[in-house]
């Protein structure tokens, strides 16, 4: 018969499988009496586990979520699964970067060997991102819970001077940036709003009663808007000398469309003229605008600036 330990571990890992579980398979399954298994729940229970009786011809028991987080118990797979997840959270930009890195070193320290150097194997590299990009975790939980509550959502929105008023649909990341899929109720229409540009307000609103994404797929409509029809400011067209494969590997807010083997079209937005065509301007090839006029005007301008900085020499002024 294995120890008392090794038995609590092993009822452990059985209640946190399934839901519920009947005393006499429970007893069968570790191979003891069902006495024994009434102790040891006893015993589970005074450690903090929150295990539940539940009534009925069979009889049985229940993990609860409890108000305190009891000790856990993780199966080799479930542990390596969790370490990688921490790993990659300490990347994410979600505010969560330090309370990440102190959880995976508990997580490490607690585990064997053969997981450890697993775990250790694995060399992420985090390229840090611009403070302006990201995002508190207490602004992501209030996100998500009005997602979760269907609740409506006011919140103010950097560049703009009115709050936003919302029934929220989805949290998503899309480029190592997280937004908002809501439905703006201002504007009767469908928005994407970058989660580091929001400061939601409180209290939420009523609830509401979810509406069906266009298309359907949460997936494509954000793939969809942004390649090509999210909501910029400025919007324009050009056609590069380069072949659409080389435009698309990094072009993520756009739409490429090849047109011969070496030349592309290109439809971009950005939040100013200028700042679009100095976007285009990193492609380093030749451009033929195709409109509007605003894109020109804003190319002419940047050419006569860089003219201006190459001509200048040092000491000239």
């Amino acid at each position: 018969m294995p120890t008392t330990s090794a038995r609590l571990l092993a009822l452990l890992s059985l209640l946190q499988a399934r839901r519920d579980w009947p005393g006499r398979a429970l007893a069968k399954r570790l191979e003891v009496s069902d006495r024994t298994v009434r102790r040891d729940v006893d015993r589970l229970r005074e450690l903090g586990y929150p295990i539940s009786t539940v009534k009925g011809p069979d009889g049985g028991y229940r993990l609860e979520a409890g108000s305190d987080l009891p000790p856990l118990l993780f199966d080799d797979e479930q542990a390596v699964a969790l370490a990688i997840a921490l790993r990659i959270a300490t990347t994410a930009g979600a505010g969560i970067e330090e309370g990440a890195t102190r959880a995976l070193t508990t997580v490490r320290q607690v585990m064997p060997s053969r997981l450890r150097h697993r775990i250790d194997s694995l060399r992420v590299t985090a390229v840090e991102r611009s403070t302006a990009h990201r995002v508190g975790s207490d602004v992501l939980m209030a996100l998500s819970g009005a997602v979760h509550a269907r609740e409506e959502l006011r919140f103010d929105y950097s560049g703009s001077e009115a709050p936003r008023r919302v029934h929220p649909h989805h949290l998503i990341t899309w480029g190592g940036r997280w937004y908002l899929v809501a439905w703006d109720l201002d504007r009767a229409d469908w928005r994407i709003f970058r989660a580091d540009r929001i400061t939601p307000r409180v209290p939420t609103g009523p609830r509401f009663t979810p509406r069906a994404l266009p298309g359907g797929d949460v997936a494509a409509f954000v793939r969809g808007r942004f390649q090509g029809s999210q909501d910029w400011p400025c919007r324009g067209e050009v056609v590069l000398d380069l072949p659409a494969a080389t435009v698309s590997r990094y072009t993520y807010d756009g739409v490429v469309e090849a047109l011969t083997d070496d030349r592309c079209r290109l439809v971009l937005g950005s939040w100013s003229w200028r700042a679009l065509a100095a976007e285009i301007g990193k492609y380093d090839a030749d451009i033929e605008v195709i409109g509007p006029a605003e894109l020109r005007a804003a190319f002419a301008r940047l050419a006569e600036r860089y003219a201006k900085a190459a001509s200048d020499q040092p000491g000239s002024r």
